[in-house]
Formats: C-alpha cells, structure tokens, sequence
C-alpha cells in the first residue's frame, strides 16, 4: 500500500472538503508476544462520525489493538476493513494514507519549531523538493478552522500550554486527512478546564463526520462523553454496548470482574516528627537559564501525605530530581534529619527514601531486564539477594513471585523481560520494589499515570496503608481527583512557586484546576 506524501495529500483533501465518513470493521484479531496472549479473537466495529472508548485492566490489549489499527505492529491473524474494503497496514504510513491517524499520550512535536512546522513536518506542501509555505500556512487555517482547533502556527512548541500542544497533535494527524482518529489517555496532562475544551473539540469532530477511538482509563470521562464502549479483560471482548447503559459501577464491574473495592482514605492518626523538609530550594540550572523551583518551603510528617498539583512544566521534575539526589540545588533539604545536598542516590535510598519516578520508562524499570531483576534495582548488593560475591538467582526469582503475587502482576512470569509487560503492570513492578518494608519516606510521582481503575485502587491502597504504618508520602500527581483522594494538605506549583495551599476537603477538581493557570488563589 502506498505511503507516499501525495496519499496522505489527497486524503486531507478529500476529508476536508468532503466530510467523508468511515466505517472500521475488525474481525478475528489475534496477537501473542511469546507465551503471553494479547489479543484472542477480537471483534471492533466503529460507526462513521461515532466517539468509541476502549477500556480495559493494564494488560487487556487495549494499546496492542490501536497498535495494529495504526499500522505499527501487524496481528497474527485476523481481517481488517476500512467502508468494506480490506485493510492490512505495514507502517503507521500506510494508515495515514487511508485515514487513520493516532494521537499518542506522550507528544511527539519538537519543541523548538513552531506550530506550522510541526504539523507539516514528513508531508510538507510543495513541488520539485521547494516547500510552499503559503500554502502551507492557508492549508494549517484552514484545517484548524474547519475542526475548530484555533493555533497560531507561528507560536514555538516550548512556548505552548499542555492544552495548545494537544490540540496541536490533533491537527497533525487530521492535516494529514485523518478520517479515523485514535487517542491514547488524551488528558493525562490537562487540566479540567483544558480537559472539557478537548472533548469539546472531539465532539465537533464526531458530529463533522471524524470517527474516534478514545482509550482512556478515566470512567467519568467515557460514560460522559463517549457514545459506544468496548471492554477488554485479557485480551478478549467482554463487552460492547452503548454508555447509556452503564453506570460507572457497572463498567468497572465488566472491566475487572469483581465490584469496586472501597477505599476509605481518611487519615487515622495526627502525623508525626517531620520526616521531609525543603528551605528555599532552588534548583541549580543550567548556564543562561533560570531556576524552574523559586524558593520552595515544604514539610512532610510521618503519617502524612502532602500533594502537589500543577500543569506539567512547572517545577515538578525540578523537585522531583533534587529531592531524589540527581539535581544539585541551592537551599536545604534534610530527609529524616540527615541534609541531603552532598547525598548519592543510593545514600538516600539507605536513608530511607523510596521514589516512584514520574517516567518509569525512562528511571523505573530497565526493559533488556526480567521482572526478577528489575524487582531488586537499587537492591542487588543486599545479602539476602547474594551468594558470596554473586547474584544468588534461586533467592532473586523466589522474591519475583512472591511480590508478583502480592501485586497481581500479569503475567507472573518473573523470567519475562519487562518490555512484555502492559504499562500499568511495570507500575506495579516499581511499586512492589520501591515500597517493600514500609520506607519512612516515598516520593510518589505520577502513581497511576496510565493505569486501570483496578491497579489505581491497588496504588492507592498501598500508599494509603504506608501512611497508616507511620510513613510520610510527598505525592506529585497532574491527576486532581488523586491528590485530592489520598493528599491531606495539597501545595498548587505554578511556574517553581506555591501557588496556593489547601487543607483536605478545602478544594474540589474545579479550584485547583483554577490555581494551577493561575486565575483563582484560595487558602
């Protein structure tokens, strides 16, 4: 099939002055990755111009079957068709040249080009190799008019809101005549405010005639704004039915098999001695650039969980990074009495802070590892875990499975590389690591990003129960009704300065989202 840029032009022509309308059938569709079973025998149907959600536990299929829809991986068996007519992709090209564009949930746009530039970028306008940027600039107005995505395309990437760059990926894929739009957990990173300007957008694209595949592990967000649900329970079809038949017990009923746990989160004791504390924290950056933390004061008791909230870009790695020993910075941080300026990262773990990173792909977990190895990271020199001078393996893969099992990790293979593993069940791995013997001290950044509504429970169970064993928790989290669920004080960090603080029950979603953009401060 095809990849070529003229495809992709024609297609955006044809969607655009046309409003064409696709209908997507996928019918038997299988994958297995080694042993484990991704996907058996799976059946989508999505009706022209309809908001379809896929939801499902971590490890489902949810993220394998957009994968295939989007050509980056094929399926083992199957048949898939596009208006009655087969499909069979070989590159994320080959979709885009029959409609078929996917927003994924990390942004992929280059900071330093603007708007434009991003969006043109692979499928510049133009003949004989000169880019037409007049064209250019006229076709970005006129896709951004049509789908109501209003952008300047001169503004740089790094200058935008989180909100203006999602919206930017949008137009990306539908400037590339995207009929069938796949986005995968869209409003990780928004604010409530940003959040509803997207579903509002998704919506004037269903009713122009775009189809839409949301996958989201969000509830409230499919029953409210998705017309059909599709659920997937290890890796097969347990359901498919209109959202006005499910309540959100229901869903997560059908998505997990069992009713939803309840969780009482009300702190059960008065904290403690302090456990974490910054004095005027700045971080040191680099040559030319300012500080992102500008004077940061925080304390953090034993049996208290103090959340942080705010738009991504404003200090959180900052913190995060100083805190855990792998920024330099100016002020004072004591853990557990001890300062911290002059400590390794493996010093602070022996101090006893533990850290969820807000990017375990990146500092969580190491996917050339198995499981069992990557549940002793930070550990593997303990005694328990060695013989003599070598790795003892017997004790290793004993640990694995019993802390797999504790943690329901799927599937509980501690040989498996990590790379097999859904998204949400590496989480599940960190989090059996880093919280094992109840630390004094847990920095937990972005606990449940991309995770199911049973391993959310899970998570916050856990953190929840840390804290009822005398343990102090530092939460950084872009998901308000987390921090608002499990934080008893909550700081709002606005450009690497408390915004505003509030006491538990003092906000709701709406506040905070407010305070994060800087329009409304409450004490």
């Amino acid at each position: 099939m095809s990849g070529a840029p003229d495809s992709c032009a024609a297609n955006r022509e044809r969607g655009i002055r046309s409003g064409a309308r696709p209908r997507v059938e996928l019918e038997g569709i299988r994958k297995r990755f080694g042993r484990v079973v991704a996907l058996d025998s799976v059946h989508l149907e999505v009706a022209p111009g309809e908001i379809h959600a896929i939801a499902g536990e971590n490890g489902a299929g949810k993220s394998t079957l957009a994968r295939i829809l989007d050509g980056f991986m094929p399926a083992d068996e199957g048949r898939m068709e596009i208006d009655g007519e087969l499909y069979r992709p070989h590159s994320p090209r080959d979709a885009q040249a029959r409609g078929i564009g996917m927003v994924h949930q990390h942004f992929m746009l280059i900071p330093t080009m603007t708007a434009l530039e991003n969006a043109i970028l692979g499928d510049e306008p133009g003949r004989l190799g000169l880019l037409d940027r007049r064209k250019g600039r006229a076709l970005f107005t006129e896709v951004g008019e049509q789908f109501g995505l209003d952008l300047d395309p001169d503004r740089r990437v790094e200058r935008m809101s989180v909100g203006e760059r999602q919206r930017l990926e949008i137009l990306k894929v539908l400037w590339r005549g995207a009929r069938l739009l796949i986005l995968d957990e869209p409003t990780t990173v928004l604010t409530p405010q940003e959040s509803r300007a997207l579903f509002e957008t998704m919506r004037r694209l269903a009713t122009g005639g775009t189809s839409i595949i949301l996958i989201t592990h969000r509830l409230p967000e499919i029953l409210e704004h998705a017309d059909r649900v599709t659920i997937l329970r290890r890796g097969q079809v347990v359901s498919s039915t209109s959202v006005q038949e499910l309540d959100e017990r229901e869903l997560v009923r059908r998505m997990v098999g069992r009713e939803p746990a309840a969780i009482d989160p009300a702190p059960r004791l008065a904290p403690g001695d302090v456990a974490l504390v910054l004095r005027d924290v700045r971080d040191d950056a680099p040559s030319g650039e300012k500080p992102r933390l500008n004077g940061i004061f925080l304390q953090v008791r034993e049996g208290e969980i103090v959340g942080v909230a705010g738009v991504e870009g404003n200090g959180q790695r900052e913190l995060e990074m100083v805190i855990t020993g792998m920024q330099s910075f100016r002020g004072e941080i004591r853990l557990r009495g001890v300062p911290i300026a002059d400590q390794s990262p493996a010093q602070l773990r022996r101090l006893g802070l533990a850290h969820i990173p807000g990017d375990r792909r990146e500092a969580g977990v190491i996917d050339g590892m198995t499981a069992a190895e990557n549940l002793i990271l930070g550990k593997q020199r303990e005694p328990r875990f060695r013989r003599g001078i070598a790795l003892d393996h017997d004790a290793i893969f004993a640990h694995a499975r019993k802390r797999m099992k504790a943690f329901e990790v799927v599937p509980d293979e501690p040989a498996a590389p990590v790379r097999i593993f859904s998204g949400g069940n590496q989480q599940k791995l960190v989090l059996a690591r880093e919280i094992e013997g109840n630390p004094p001290v847990l920095l937990a950044v972005h606990p449940t990003r991309g995770v199911d509504v049973a391993t959310q429970e899970a998570i916050h169970q856990r953190i929840l129960d840390l804290r009822d064993q005398r343990g102090a928790c530092l939460l950084i989290s872009s998901d308000l009704s987390e921090v608002l669920r499990l934080a008893d004080r909550i700081f709002v960090l606005v450009r690497g300065q408390w915004r505003g603080e509030f006491a538990r029950g003092a906000a709701d979603e709406e506040a905070l989202g407010l305070c994060m953009t800087g329009e409304d401060v409450r004490r």
